[in-house]
């Protein structure tokens, strides 16, 4: 029995010594290497963003398609995004208005966005946000983006993507939903936002509905090409209501181009403050 259990105490032994080692070299090449320690914060965003998705799915499934069932991802994405160091002020909530629904447009820089989304979503009421289809796939990450209600559209299926529009504009009126939309389509990491796309105008010109810009200063401390992930102090910025009543299609081009603007310039403004909060001198 003793060599068993002295060979159960050296394996042990080996097994804490490899772990204390492994956890060492991580430690070391993370304080060495920007670049290490870029990858390294995503990894774990990215894993601990899904973890914090589909662990509460057991509870989500009493409510499924309730928006009330990403509080607790919301929640604890926000506590682990300050722990990586990207932190959120929210300022602006007395722009807010539950009592009805509407599109809020934001601009979009990261993966990091899912922390604006977690700091959103339990002020903002009945919130909800378009994916495409492909997502719903992704068990059991898209399980959990369904039971909180997101809007999955097939973005090759114009036919299919307007009934979802549709049914959302619907939803907007009859539920006070807020649809949440990136209007520029895709991750945009300069001084100018880019260009916004007319899927979420249309919706808002359709349902009537008021659209409420919400705008996010320059990620100063995230750097993707130089492979940077830092500490910040971000400000996140909701502006008044803009209300549609009364425009048609035919206004969607001088919306869209008002809106980008407005959230242009508080880009900028929002942006340099940052700059100054967290101590930064840019060079341009």
């Amino acid at each position: 029995m003793e060599p068993l259990v002295d060979e159960a105490v050296d394996k042990m032994t080996t097994s804490n010594g490899e772990l204390l080692g492994l956890a060492f070299m991580a430690f070391f090449i993370i304080t060495l290497s920007s670049t290490a320690r870029y990858y390294f914060k995503f990894f774990c965003f990215i894993a601990f963003s899904v973890v914090c998705a589909v662990g509460p799915v057991p509870l989500m499934l009493l409510r499924p398609r309730d928006y009330r069932n990403a509080l607790i991802p919301a929640y604890l994405c926000v506590k682990f995004g300050k722990m990586l160091g990207a932190s959120f002020t929210v300022r602006g909530k007395e722009n807010i208005n539950r009592s009805h629904g509407g599109i809020v447009l934001m601009n979009h820089q990261s993966a990091l966005d899912l922390i604006v989304l977690a700091e959103l979503w339990p002020i903002m009421g009945r919130s909800t946000v378009v994916a495409k289809k492909e997502v719903l796939y992704m068990f059991p990450f898209g399980t959990a983006c369904w039971l909180w209600g997101t809007l999955f559209i097939d973005r090759q299926n114009r036919d299919s993507a307007r009934n979802v529009i549709h049914k959302e504009s619907k939803a907007i009126h009859e539920k006070q939903a807020k649809l949440l939309f990136f209007p520029e389509g895709t991750r945009g990491n300069g001084d100018k936002l880019l260009p916004f796309k007319k899927g979420s105008f249309h919706v808002a010109i359709e349902s009537q509905a008021f659209i409420q810009p919400v705008v996010i200063s320059k990620y100063h401390f995230l750097k993707s090409n130089a492979k940077i992930f830092n500490r910040g102090q971000n400000i996140i910025k909701i502006l008044p209501e803009i209300s549609c009543a009364g425009l048609t299609k035919d206004d969607i081009p001088a919306l869209t181009e008002r809106v980008q603007k407005i959230m242009q310039r508080e880009y900028e403004l929002l942006s340099e403050e940052s700059l100054e909060i967290n101590n930064i001198s840019e060079v341009h």
